[in-house]
């Protein structure tokens, strides 16, 4: 609840204004039936019938409703402008949250459940949050204006409606106690919904080349019948709530009303002044059963902030506060442990040292951790021991920001954004000229293929490129590299999904790239990285064997094992 209140109390003037205006439509609608008993009043009796004030009160009548229409309509404009500027600012303090948060975080949780909760989760807080605080807020003002007028019509009749009409509160409060948590299991299975779905169409081509439809559509089928089963409790608890009120509250109402006609008959209350006192009594319940069904929404919404906030309140990153100034490039691990998990650890007492402007390629079996590797030189990852130098400085402490401004990376999977080709391009040089870009492009062997497209440069990618196939958008990647010109590089299978041809070409571009920059080459190709100045060989987690191409092949060892399997001896 504070938590929500922080979010509110930055639109306070507005919700002020709102909170005015409310209270002016609650005065307004208790100040009608006053005019509505005098009316009666003036047409009980015979030949006692006064035109002239009928006139007059049905005139005011009138006036008072429409002003009371125009007021709703004001108040509900700044609510409904409240309510996006709040989703507004909460869907920023989680965007801006997944980008400060770790990697790790990410990694370990479901894409299509963060989504869920930045877009339908937020929703149902500022829906929820807003709809309940203003209702609340007008309900208890009815209540508290209908007792001071009842009281003033008759206080016999006032107590036993002030003394029974809470009986639905309480029982409001009783059936709410179950709707919390089904509301909360709702929020998270649709999460997983969510995440199933995106996982499903990210991947179609593999479902479908696999045969695996009828597999995920039973287990779709699972998690929406869980889902329904979930939903159909939770409406079901929040819907009994407002019948099981209004029936409480129109008995109360029948007595009173007895109650009330015999208190008539006896002649201390006129038809006029029971007819007002009824509509009171009314009015006097309402609040309850808005209450009572606002509470569900509420409780919904505080289910959905609970999982919103578990994302803006997840520890940052630990940015550090020093630069990398005219980096060399020298690199040293020293005894680096690292582990994806705190139980287990993957690497195990990592040395080596790297020279300014080595050509540094890292081989080895799937999962022997070269990726992993460079996650840690990118601090994509902190290493849970051990240091990690880049010209004798820890980049513990060096600003993350600052410190991946000083590498390109080109990963074996190619990101595009939802933009043109040149946008794409220019992604981490947004001032860079069309002659520039274009020069890059041609370096890269990329100019050609983009010259092919249906509008070149200005061709629209969507949905990660899928026009292109997987080699054009290692292109684009590597062009955009290029174009950056950093100090350093990191190479991941950057050449995986080009063909041999393209590829030979690409390598004459990252020679010229590479010289003189400390650069990371991890690849499976053997082929392409002969002429690295230092070939690390790694296996589970280890730098197993270390030296040039030639070396290391004489040497006969684990690396000679992984050449011979690739050409022979």
């Amino acid at each position: 609840m504070k938590s929500a209140i922080r979010y509110i109390k930055k639109y306070k003037m507005q919700i002020v204004f709102s909170l005015v205006l409310t209270t002016t439509i609650v005065l307004t609608e208790l100040y009608i039936p006053i005019l509505v008993a005098s009316g009666i009043d003036l047409i009980v009796g015979e030949n006692q019938v006064d035109f002239e004030e009928i006139y007059k009160a049905v005139g005011n009548i009138l006036i008072f409703t429409i002003l009371m229409f125009a007021v709703k309509w004001i108040v509900n404009v700044i609510n409904n402008k409240i309510i996006v500027s709040i989703s507004q600012n909460l869907r920023n303090d989680v965007l801006r949250k997944l980008q400060k948060v770790s990697l790790k975080y990410i990694d370990s949780h479901s894409h299509g459940e963060i989504v869920s909760r930045v877009i339908s989760d937020v929703d149902q807080v500022s829906d929820g949050l807003l709809l309940g605080f203003t209702q609340i807020f007008s309900g208890i003002l009815t209540i508290i204006f209908t007792i001071f007028f009842m009281f003033s019509l008759n206080g016999k009749m006032a107590w036993v409606v002030v003394i029974l009409s809470p009986l639905s509160l309480f029982l409001a409060k009783y059936i709410s106690k179950k709707t919390y948590s089904l509301f909360k299991k709702q929020s998270e299975i649709r999460g997983e919904e969510t995440g199933f779905l995106n996982e499903m169409i990210t991947n179609q081509k593999t479902i479908l080349a696999l045969g695996e439809e009828e597999k995920n559509m039973k287990k779709f089928q699972n998690i929406n019948q869980n889902l329904e089963k979930v939903s159909v409790k939770a409406l079901f608890f929040s819907s009994i709530t407002n019948p099981c009120t209004r029936f409480v509250n129109n008995l109360v109402y029948a007595v009173v009303t007895l109650f009330g006609a015999f208190i008539a008959i006896a002649g201390n209350l006129s038809v006029g002044g029971l007819s007002c006192f009824l509509n009171y009594a009314n009015q006097y319940t309402k609040p309850f059963n808005e209450i009572s069904s606002v509470m569900t929404e509420l409780q919904n919404a505080m289910a959905c902030l609970t999982r919103i906030l578990k994302i803006i309140d997840e520890e940052e990153e630990i940015q550090g506060e020093k630069n990398l100034r005219n980096v060399e490039g020298k690199v040293v691990f020293q005894k680096i442990d690292f582990g994806y998990s705190a139980k287990e650890r993957f690497i195990k007492n990592l040395n080596f040292s790297i020279e300014p402007g080595q050509k540094v390629a890292i081989v080895g079996p799937t999962g022997c951790g070269k990726t992993t590797l460079m996650n840690l030189l990118m601090r994509f990852y902190d290493v849970t021991s051990g240091e990690i130098l880049i010209d004798g400085q820890n980049i513990q402490e060096v600003n993350r920001k600052l410190l991946r401004k000083s590498f390109g990376m080109v990963l074996q999977e190619a990101w595009m954004k939802n933009g043109t080709v040149l946008e794409n391009i220019k992604l981490g040089k947004p001032n860079a000229t069309q002659e520039e870009i274009e020069e890059v492009a041609k370096e890269s062997r990329s100019y050609e293929m983009i010259q092919r497209l249906p509008n070149g440069f200005d061709t629209v990618l969507e949905n990660n490129g899928s026009i292109l196939s997987e080699g054009e958008k290692q292109l684009i990647s590597i062009t955009r590299i290029l174009l950056l010109s950093p100090p350093m590089l990191i190479l991941d299978e950057a050449t995986s999904n080009i063909d041999t041809r393209t590829e030979l070409q690409i390598q004459e571009a990252f020679d010229k790239l590479m010289k003189g920059r400390t650069s990371f080459i991890v690849a499976h190709r053997l082929s392409t990285i002969v002429s690295a100045d230092v070939i690390l060989v790694m296996k589970d987690g280890e730098v197993i064997e270390q030296g040039r191409h030639e070396e290391l092949l004489k040497r006969n060892g684990f690396y000679a094992e992984l050449y011979e399997s690739q050409f022979g001896k």
